[in-house]
């Protein structure tokens, strides 16, 4: 009996190595049955995207044949737009009753572990990019790097690390808890108190691998202290913190309240104001002249005032705090869409559950955006806030292809959002019909 005649393993292996190569190199064809590019204020019909090399190649009226070798994805129901991004995240953390314990009984490991299935609910959201603005000052730098070696699905990471504060603080990680476990951090752990300090703090976060600087102005909903108005910063604070920054290339986002901290801090010259709920007509006017974004946080300050309905989901210190937040952040956002201020999308999402990012869409349009605004809140505006512009935010010829795929029109039912059939990320599909 004559012996069938094998491959050699050496050989095959190399044909599929030249094949997967082969794959790689083909291009991919988007036919998109609307698509809104981020720039442009109304949507094309009809459009063919070329994607290669984790590049969009082309952009053309019409739906094209794919050349030979070539895949075809058919988004024709379907409306197209660039990745979307958050500018307000914390993934590794999702607020329960649980949250101001665990800390005592997770260790960095599971931390660790756990952000990276709400990292691929973000990124299953149509979300691509994302700033995390405050963690436990590793966290998110090591999700950022896994990611970036796809070792884990996930959205593009631009991390603050530890958040900074001033002693008792928003961010003073000391904050409630007893006397024997009440330490005295410092600049390491993101605790300042001088000018000095607040430069330390800053090299500190450069040396820990932090994308940007994020500090917290003001006292915080959140946070096992009385206030979540007060200014908590000097302006020589704030203004040291922001020049460090500069050094660094750094932006300097600002968790901020109360109107007198949001007023330091935009006269330091801070990126953008997060939150901003009791905002003035004065502090708007003072935003719009030294052109601060706004990042409103809708999402969070009405989870925040659901929750404080419910007794004991809160610390009673916290709850009166949550529940003055919603209405107040609601009017605000009004007033803020009206006088013109930037605004850069951002949910606070792991206070809100991961994954739910887009109800904010549904918020802002119904605080006075339109759904086209809304939408470029969380491209284009969130691109030129990262200082990304010139390779995110938008579908244009030579842009990082991150694009996405909604069910049916979002200019007509904004909470069509929430329906992502298609998320690609750097050329590559994470999601698909």
């Amino acid at each position: 009996m004559r012996r069938r005649r094998e491959t050699p393993r050496g050989i095959l292996f190399l044909i599929l190595l030249m094949s997967g190569a082969a794959d790689a190199y083909a291009a991919t064809w988007i036919h998109a049955g609307r698509l809104i590019d981020g720039r442009a204020e109304t949507a094309r019909e009809r459009v063919t995207i070329v994607v290669d090399g984790g590049r969009i190649q082309r952009i053309a009226d019409g739906f094209l044949s794919p050349e030979k070798g070539d895949s075809l994805i058919s988004l024709r129901e379907c409306t197209v737009m660039p990745g979307l991004m958050d500018m307000h995240t914390h993934l590794m953390s999702q607020h329960s009753r649980d949250t101001y314990s665990e800390k005592f009984f997770m260790d960095q490991a599971d931390f660790a572990l756990r952000s990276t299935h709400f990292a691929r609910l973000t990124l299953m959201a149509g979300f691509t990019t994302v700033r995390d603005l405050g963690d436990n000052g590793v966290n998110s730098v090591a999700l950022r790097k896994a990611i970036d070696q796809s070792w884990v699905p996930g959205p593009r990471i631009f991390t603050s690390g530890k958040s900074l504060a001033t002693t008792g603080g928003h961010a003073d990680p000391s904050n409630g808890l007893r006397g024997d476990f009440r330490r005295d951090p410092g600049p390491a752990d993101g605790v300042i108190n001088g000018a000095d300090d607040a430069r330390k703090a800053v090299r500190q976060r450069y040396k820990d691998g932090a994308d940007l600087i994020k500090l917290t102005a003001t006292g915080g909903v959140l946070s096992l202290a009385a206030s979540g108005q007060n200014p908590q910063f000097t302006e020589e604070e704030l203004r040291a913190v922001v020049e460090a920054a500069r050094d660094y290339n750094m932006i300097v986002a600002v968790h901020a309240h109360g109107t007198e901290g949001i007023r330091r801090a935009v006269l330091a010259g801070v990126d953008s104001i997060e939150h901003g709920t009791f905002m003035t007509d004065e502090v708007m006017a003072l935003m719009k002249e030294k052109g601060t974004y706004w990042v409103p946080t809708l999402l969070a300050g009405n989870w925040v005032a659901e929750k404080a309905k419910e007794p004991g989901y809160f610390p009673e210190i916290v709850r009166p705090k949550a529940a003055a937040i919603g209405p107040e952040i609601n009017r605000t956002f009004q007033k803020a869409v009206a006088a013109g201020l930037k605004i850069a999308f951002g949910t606070d999402t792991g206070v809100s559950p991961h994954g739910e990012n887009a109800r904010e869409f549904e918020m802002m349009v119904q605080g006075g955006m339109s759904p086209m605004q809304a939408i470029q809140s969380a491209t284009l505006h969130a691109a030129r806030l990262l200082r990304v512009e010139d390779r995110l935010g938008t579908i244009e010829q030579g842009k990082i292809a991150d694009i996405i795929a909604v069910a049916g029109n979002p200019l007509e039912e904004i909470g069509r959002m929430k329906q992502i059939e298609f998320v690609m990320k750097d050329g590559g599909i994470a999601k698909s019909p």
